[in-house]
């Protein structure tokens, strides 16, 4: 499938089956399920004690790891200690309350000794698309023998995904030492500002410090949300990439993409270089008109570098790119879908303008060096497979431009002859939007909740499905484990070898938990 004309000028485990079920249930609900407070009068719930002592007949049923998402700690004081700095950060504001300045992070930084000035950064926005962009462009980096420090939210299923050096979670002994590097500088600042540093917010300052003690030669950094008042928003990155704007977080970014560009465009700072993906034509407006006051150079998906071919492979997929520099043939990429492709297009602008390829350099980055990198990435719960017969599929869509990539990724890559959706979502999403996304590539849906206080009541969601779907495709099952069993059960009624499959998705924290429940850790 050509997508770019050709220039001829140029990514817990089991736990100990010897402890008793309900003793690990017991620690799990000793702390908040989730890292941010519940609700006033509210008590954890202890579905994920159960979720994290793991299902006995689902887990013997997964296989092993495919891509690095950390267990529990094996240490129990190590694991009691990174619980305490848990709780401790559940204590702040979550990730959904916010006050839009970088007052408070700027304040930490400042008596951090701004630890984020120590190393050149890459810096990442947009809607969809941001984590799988970063980790491949952490990839290439590594390849060419840089040492890297990435950080990317949410997480998956550990809080210490969110820092990675040399391309894996730091370690829980490391996250622990670093919070306790940090907290007596966060509690200065905490004292002297009118609100608290959030949870984010010392996350954030966590991986700059960690990131400048390593030290690191590149900093690939994420987005929170939005760009001008995002906490990460402290870094001067000498590369901004702005992946596809969506509608999502409307709320709080704004009703259209041209409202959300303009709190994206932030991270667009002087002199930079900013490689742009695809995107709609008043959002387009918006990054231009910011790159020119900033004095930018832009590189646009479609223009400057692009996909010129894909073609579906076992596991994934084969590309053609065209980069700053030339064309790159024959890449292997793991990963599935048309939007892994253009974000691969997008990660490696991004590191040829990172080199200087299109500036100071003309030749292309080293042909090989950039095929072993691609062939390299992993995205945990971006259309991962984690369960044959029937093949279960983790994808952590959330909102509407999201769920239509990957019911058409699923499509293509898979060709399953019924595929059963398990859907937990978070209320303050364009659920509707989700699910008629899904609606068409979905033989049946089996509606759940993940254990975050953020999910959308079950009889709610249930009663959207249904209005969606029709009563006849929809079956409510208020818990993930239940709703696996289900979905499983109804995928195998076609027979072992029909090739029906199941698709959990909805949520990142949903993914997560199905991704415990299915033995990957």
């Amino acid at each position: 499938m050509s997508e770019l004309p050709p220039n001829d000028s140029e990514q817990p485990g089991s736990g100990d089956p010897l402890d008793p079920f309900e003793e690990i249930i017991a620690a799990e609900t000793e702390l908040p399920q989730a890292l941010e407070s519940p609700r006033a009068g509210e008590t954890p719930i202890p579905d994920l004690a159960v979720i994290e002592a793991g299902s006995r007949t689902l887990r013997t049923q997964g296989g092993p790891p495919q891509a690095e998402v950390p267990a529990r700690p094996a240490d129990p004081e190590v694991d009691k200690a990174l619980r305490e700095v848990e709780g401790e950060l559940a204590s702040r504001w979550g990730e959904t309350k916010l006050e839009p300045s970088v007052s408070r992070i700027a304040a930490l930084m400042d008596v951090l000794g701004e630890p984020q000035r120590a190393y050149p950064s890459i810096h990442i926005t947009g809607t969809n698309g941001k984590t799988s962009t970063a980790r491949m462009i952490e990839a290439l980096l590594g390849a060419f023998e840089l040492r890297t420090g990435r950080y990317t939210s949410p997480h998956v299923q550990s809080v210490t995904e969110r820092i990675s050096l040399d391309g894996a979670p730091i370690s829980a002994e490391r996250f622990v030492e670093t919070y306790q590097d940090v907290k007596p500088y966060v509690e200065m600042v905490d004292s002297r500002q009118e609100y608290r540093l959030s949870f984010f917010e010392v996350l954030t300052g966590m991986a700059y410090a960690a990131f400048a003690d390593a030290p690191v030669d590149v900093a690939v950094v994420e987005v929170g949300m939005g760009g001008t008042w995002d906490a990460t928003n402290v870094i001067d990155g000498s590369v901004a990439v702005v992946t596809p704007i969506d509608l999502d977080h409307t709320d709080r970014l704004g009703a259209t993409p041209a409202e959300i560009a303009t709190e994206k465009a932030g991270v667009i700072k002087p002199d930079a270089t900013v490689i742009m993906a695809q995107q709609p034509v008043d959002a387009a407006q918006v990054l231009l008109k910011k790159a020119v006051e900033a004095d930018a150079t832009v590189a646009r998906e479609g223009l400057e570098f692009g996909v010129v071919d894909r073609q579906v492979a076992v596991g994934g997929q084969q590309v053609t790119l065209r980069g700053l520099g030339g064309e790159y043939p024959d890449l292997y990429l793991p990963l599935h879908g048309a939007h892994q492709a253009h974000n691969a297009a997008v990660a490696l602008a991004a590191v040829e303008a990172f080199f200087g390829v299109g500036a100071q350099r003309a030749e292309p980055l080293d042909l090989d060096t950039v095929r072993g990198a691609f062939a390299a990435v992993a995205s945990p719960g971006r259309l991962e497979v984690v369960r044959r017969s029937p093949t279960v599929v983790l994808d952590a869509a959330h909102n509407p431009a999201g769920a239509r990539a990957a019911a058409t990724a699923i499509g293509e890559a898979f060709q399953f002859s019924r595929l059963i959706g398990v859907v937990g979502a978070s209320g303050d999403k364009n659920v509707r939007g989700l699910l008629e996304a899904f609606e068409p590539v979905f033989a049946e849906i089996v509606v759940t909740r993940n254990s975050s206080h953020r999910a959308m009541d079950v009889d709610e969601l249930a009663g959207i499905a249904v209005e969606v779907f029709g009563e006849d495709r929809v079956q409510v099952e208020p818990r993930l484990p239940d709703a696996l069993e289900a979905a499983i059960t109804l995928a195998e009624e076609e027979g072992e070898f029909t090739g029906a499959g199941v698709l959990v998705t909805g949520s990142v924290i949903t993914v997560g938990e199905a991704r415990l429940l299915l033995g990957r850790s």
